[in-house]
């Protein structure tokens, strides 16, 4: 038996003994006990970390064999070619960097079971394969002498499991667990039909309520509720595959301190590693800060960088280029490859963001048109705010309708604030201001609205603040129209500006040489400029 996704998956007999351990050392990291596995090669099989790290690879991968796509005028070296160890060594330097990252940026990261997709082909095989197992160990303990060759190779994993758990001072367990489980006396137990094998099942229910963590007690309490043998290994598995989650998690939270004060500086150097082995490999993130360096000339730098002023400065260019990820076209333009893996938190931020920026131009609408009625009375605006984030959930979903979304919630708030004015014994809105209502509500939906582009641009503003005085005390007061969005919008600047702050201090060689020359080369091109003219 071995674990496949963190879920129990059993292979039938057919398979020999070399192949199914074969097979437990490749696919069972978190219960492996294998010599020399560290707790960072056990942990290493977390679903989300993973595609981080194979979303870092390929896109880091593609610069071997992609010319840059804004070097025109750069020569091309010839691409370097790889053997299979180096391309392996690479990837596991690639995982275990994406896994570190990802235990030091999520401060409640947690390996969680996962089963595959109902009706997918691989549940319907796994499906198969356990039935046939299971029914196979079945025939073979209702034979007449019982046969127990398979019952006693699922000892023989259950044993070995249990010693994992085991730390290296626990000589008393493991010496109880090696005399009641060993399995040269239980074969010959088998072979004379002597073996009491319940009593043996009794003891490891017995030692894994021991070792297990308080919230297993109850499924220990229901495993010896099972008379069934066949019923209660399966169980049995199931459980052990919850522990060892349980102490994966708990050599997460261990590590998570000293993690944190070497991250930077491993992250750093694996990166360093990769990308010696790769051709181009920070081709985007180039063009990433140069891109935010000529936006920053397009809005009126020139004359900041004419002067050398502290306008146009590299914290300047870094902290526009940051702010740039949150308008991020995720399906079309390549993500910075230092960035690569915080790219989905870049993106359920900017998702987030775009969300906020429509609750609040909405309610900005509602409360220039109702005046200064409604304006005090307390926890109305976050009433109205509940409403409109219900109907605008799933707003990023391809099939959500914005503009009969934006209708409906017109609806909605004059009937939530013609409630409210009854109530307190204002007179209701006019015919002509339910029509403004609805018609500034369902407006909202163009991007160039004036009403939206406000609140966006304080919104980015806010957050370009934030980031300036990370380093400060003080924290930027938000601006007038978002005071209904202001626990939000905090929330996501504290993530946002703890992402970049993170990133800077990894990639801070990578990015002051790549920001040197960028602003060299423009303050260059500024000033021949200014001569020309002259």
């Amino acid at each position: 038996m071995c674990a496949f996704n963190n879920s129990v998956f059993v292979f039938p007999a057919v398979f020999s003994a070399s192949c199914l351990k074969l097979v437990i050392q490749r696919n069972m990291p978190l219960g492996s006990d294998k010599p020399g596995s560290s707790e960072e090669d056990k942990l290493s099989d977390s679903s989300e970390t993973r595609n981080r790290a194979d979303t870092l690879e390929q896109a880091l991968g593609v610069r071997q064999r992609t010319p840059s796509p804004h070097r025109g005028n750069t020569p091309q070296s010839s691409p370097r070619f790889v053997s299979v160890d180096e391309l392996m060594e690479t990837a596991k330097g690639v995982s275990n960097m994406a896994l570190a990252h990802e235990i030091v940026v999520s401060g409640g990261f947690q390996l969680k079971p996962s089963d595959p997709v109902e009706g997918s082909l691989e549940k319907r095989v796994q499906d198969i394969v356990h039935k046939a197992f299971w029914d196979c160990l079945e025939a073979q303990l209702g034979e007449d002498p019982p046969t127990y060759d398979h019952a006693i190779k699922l000892l023989g994993e259950i044993k070995e499991t249990l010693l994992s758990f085991l730390l290296p001072g626990h000589s008393r367990l493991r010496n109880q667990i090696n005399e009641v489980v060993d399995l040269d006396l239980i074969k010959q137990e088998a072979e004379n039909g002597a073996l009491d094998i319940n009593k043996v099942v009794e003891f490891i229910i017995s030692m894994m309520g021991t070792l297990c963590a308080p919230a297993r007690d109850e499924e220990i309490r229901k495993l010896r509720d099972i008379t069934a043998i066949v019923p209660l290994f399966k169980a049995i598995f199931s459980v052990l595959d919850l522990m060892r989650i349980d102490m994966a998690n708990f050599a997460v939270s261990s590590i998570r301190p000293h993690l944190m004060q070497q991250s930077v500086e491993y992250e750093r150097t694996k990166f360093q590693e990769f990308i010696e082995k790769q051709h181009n490999a920070l081709d985007f993130t180039q063009r990433w800060l140069e891109e935010a360096a000529n936006c920053l000339v397009n809005a009126g730098a020139e004359a900041a960088l004419a002067s050398a002023g502290p306008a146009f400065c590299p914290l300047t260019v870094h902290n526009c280029a940051y702010m740039n990820l949150l308008r991020w076209n995720h399906r079309h333009t390549p993500f910075p490859e230092t960035l690569l893996m915080d790219q989905s938190r870049f993106e359920e931020m900017q998702m987030a963001l775009e969300q906020l920026t429509i609750v609040a131009a909405v309610l900005l609408s509602t409360y220039n048109v109702t005046g200064a009625a409604l304006s005090g009375l307390p926890g109305f605006a976050d009433k109205l705010k509940r409403v409109v984030k219900v109907l605008l959930a799933g707003m990023h979903i391809p099939s959500f309708n914005m503009s009969e979304t934006l209708a409906t919630i017109g609806e909605k708030l004059c009937v939530e604030v013609n409630s409210c004015l009854s109530q307190h014994g204002f007179t209701q809105l006019s015919a002509d201001k339910v029509a403004i209502l609805k018609g500034q509500t369902q407006a909202v939906v163009k991007p160039d609205n004036s009403i939206r582009k406000l609140i966006d641009s304080r919104i980015q503003t806010f957050l370009m603040s934030y980031l300036d005085s990370s380093h400060q005390k003080s924290i930027p007061v938000v601006p007038g129209g978002l005071a209904p969005i202001q626990k939000e919008l905090e929330e996501i600047a504290v993530k946002f500006s703890r992402l970049v702050n993170y990133n800077k201090m990894v990639f801070a060689p990578h990015y002051e040489k790549i920001l040197k020359e960028i602003l060299s080369k423009d303050k260059s091109h500024s000033v021949g400029k200014s001569a020309g003219q002259g």
